[in-house]
């Protein structure tokens, strides 16, 4: 879209300052990878990302609760249970208006970081997350 088809009074609508307990919310966005049970599962992901939702990360794109809900399961399934590996985050927690970003990882075990991301949320008015956006970041086992 050029700048030139923007609805003036689009582009220049103040950003939405959020009011929500952000260090929970990314509690909760952490713990929902972690979590074992199907229903559990659905129901954190309901809490955290409204129906029209999409995480893009560098190779795929994800669109839809349903969508997000098969990503997560796939992801437990594979590095959390299947590879025995622990989702956190770093506790480098920054947010203003609409926005969220942390670095989400991967530990194993002995609690050596084998994956981490820049993780930027964007949150609707609602205090649930838009759009999900995860670039990846170097960590010291790679």
């Amino acid at each position: 879209m050029s700048t030139e088809q923007l609805d003036t009074e689009e582009a220049f609508r103040p950003v939405p300052e959020i009011e929500l307990d952000v260090p929970d919310l990314v509690d909760r966005y952490t713990a929902v990878w972690n979590e074992p049970d199907a229903e559990r599962r659905r129901a954190a992901i309901a809490a955290l990302w409204s129906a029209d939702a999409a995480e893009v990360v560098e190779e795929h794109q994800w669109h839809g609760r349903a969508a997000l809900e098969e990503r997560v399961a796939e992801a437990y399934r594979t590095l959390i249970a299947g590879d025995g590996l622990t989702a956190d985050h770093a506790g480098d927690v920054l947010a203003h208006h609409d926005l969220v970003v942390f670095t989400i990882r991967l530990l194993d075990a002995a609690g050596t970081v084998t994956w981490s991301a820049r993780a930027v949320l964007h949150l609707g008015e609602d205090g649930l997350i838009r759009r999900d956006y995860h670039f990846t970041v170097p960590t010291a086992s790679r």
